[in-house]
């Protein structure tokens, strides 16, 4: 049964980072909708608005959801729990507190979401798009530390991680500049 569970934990960890990943492109899209003249800036933000919706509740909430109570499982009848406290657990805790971390942004795109839905758009779309990065980190960590277990050194993953930051950052700087010559 345990590795039943862990596929369908990982299949509804893929489905939620599909809309952590998205979300965040439809708020941009929402902002810049802000610059077009009416009626466009409307019937555009009306129509990510139900995008919004339909992505937010349909399919990350319930992902979300699915693989936290998955994840429980995978940790009960894999016996993950026995080892979370000993030395060999280590990778496991730092994991988990990243996943903790991943909820917290994952409910950072839900206060975002009930802004954008009531017309408040707080952030600029270059904002937007560094916090769309998060879920990148996140996903790297997570994985990593799920891949490799123990046998990941804390100083490399970190530095890694930086590593992974400093290109994203890099890369966003370079698409606002290409962005502003077109």
């Amino acid at each position: 049964m345990y590795f039943y569970l862990k596929a369908a934990h990982i299949i509804f960890v893929v489905t939620w980072f599909a809309g952590l990943f998205y979300m965040p492109r439809l708020f941009i899209y929402a902002t810049e909708a802000g610059e077009k003249p009416e009626p466009a800036c409307n019937i555009l933000r009306n129509q990510l608005a139900i995008m919004m919706k339909r992505l937010w509740y349909g399919i990350t909430w319930p992902s979300a959801i699915i693989t936290f109570v998955l994840g429980i499982s995978v940790l009960w009848d894999g016996n993950w729990w026995a080892i979370l406290w000993k030395p060999e657990g280590s990778w496991l805790i730092i994991k988990l507190a990243f996943v903790v971390l991943l909820y917290a942004y994952h409910f950072s795109l839900q206060k975002i979401l009930n802004e954008e839905l009531r017309g408040i758009y707080r952030y600029s779309s270059q904002q937007l798009r560094v916090w769309n990065e998060v879920a990148t980190l996140f996903l790297f960590a997570i994985v990593f530390l799920a891949t490799v277990k123990q046998s990941i050194s804390l100083f490399w993953g970190f530095i890694s991680l930086l590593a992974l930051l400093l290109v994203l950052i890099t890369a966003i700087k370079i698409y606002k500049i290409l962005r502003k010559n077109t």
